[in-house]
């Protein structure tokens, strides 16, 4: 099976423009045969770049409810019409495609990385379980809904977003569910992606592929509130992609790259997943259920049950 990464550029709150970068990348994968692509996180309609360095804990600041309102405004729902089109470009191509959102839900913002089937449509919506540091800012806490596995090409691909790849229970949940190939998604730094893609990849002893982005702030539109602010800067937003594919004995097939926009490649074959098992398996042969028990809730969690 051939796997990608969409390392590029997003048109930072424009989810227009946006839906036809992820459709344009899509249309470049299915011509180089690729099986399955992931964009970065919260590709669709973008990360919020600007919370770290303008204040963005300021308690009931107007400009700050204003890049808020503006943020919200662009994300995504998953009615909507930006998916919709994703999901028949995926249909058309024939390519399995793991996408990062912006998902907006009444006035909260979901982190949210949603797996599209070319037969089946969506598949699973996976909102981000903890939001981290400043993210907790305009992202609402997840649940555990969308950790599940996928069938694709035999292979039973899974993912998570950013830093929640740290998190050895969400990575258990996946491991569990039958994964081999694993899907992490950052809004696009090599300092996230150059350690624990081949430390998934080895834990899990699954093929690891990290999607990133690049971006900085001359990216944002000069209409957001505080696109002044984030101009004067005098270092850059620091997202310099960092896409990587990495085999299941935890050595490189692509190692983090840097900076540029590019379609990030990689054959894969499940029998090196089986060879690597042969000595460890974190849920399977090396696991210790009489001693360790681990239930995970994919319920759907909402604010109200209503009894009519």
């Amino acid at each position: 099976m051939r796997i990608a990464a969409a390392q590029a550029r997003p048109a930072w709150l424009d989810p227009v423009a946006g839906t036809k970068i992820v459709v344009d990348w899509l249309t470049r994968a299915a011509a180089n045969a690729v099986d399955l692509i992931a964009f970065p996180e919260t590709f669709l309609s973008g990360y919020p770049i600007w919370l770290a360095p303008t204040g963005g804990a300021r308690f009931d600041d107007p400009v700050q409810k204003a890049a808020y309102a503006y943020y919200s405004e662009a994300a995504v729902t998953l009615d909507g019409p930006h998916l919709a089109t994703v999901r028949e470009a995926v249909a058309d191509l024939g390519v399995f495609c793991y996408l990062g959102i912006t998902e907006r839900v009444r006035g909260t913002v979901y982190c949210t990385l949603v797996a599209i089937d070319p037969v089946r449509g969506v598949v699973s919506t996976h909102r981000k379980l903890m939001p981290t540091h400043e993210e907790r800012m305009v992202w609402g806490i997840g649940d555990g809904h969308g950790l599940r596995t996928h069938e694709v090409g035999g292979f039973r691909a899974g993912g998570l977003s950013c830093w929640e790849n740290w998190m050895p229970q969400a990575r258990h949940a996946l491991y569990a569910d039958g994964e081999t190939l694993h899907i992490s998604v950052w809004p696009g730094s090599t300092r996230n992606t150059a350690d624990i893609t081949r430390f998934v990849a080895l834990e899990g002893r699954v093929y690891s592929l990290a999607a990133s982005a690049v971006l900085d702030y001359a990216d944002v539109p000069p209409d957001f509130p505080l696109h002044d602010e984030l101009q004067l800067l005098d270092t850059p937003a620091g997202y310099d992609g960092g896409s990587a594919i990495a085999a299941p004995d935890g050595s490189w097939l692509i190692e983090p790259v840097v900076g540029e926009e590019r379609l990030v490649v990689a054959d894969i074959d499940p029998a090196a997943v089986l060879r690597e098992r042969q000595n460890f398996d974190p849920t399977g042969h090396y696991a210790r259920p009489d001693v360790f028990a681990v239930t995970v809730d994919r319920r759907r969690r909402t604010s109200a049950t209503f009894v009519d």
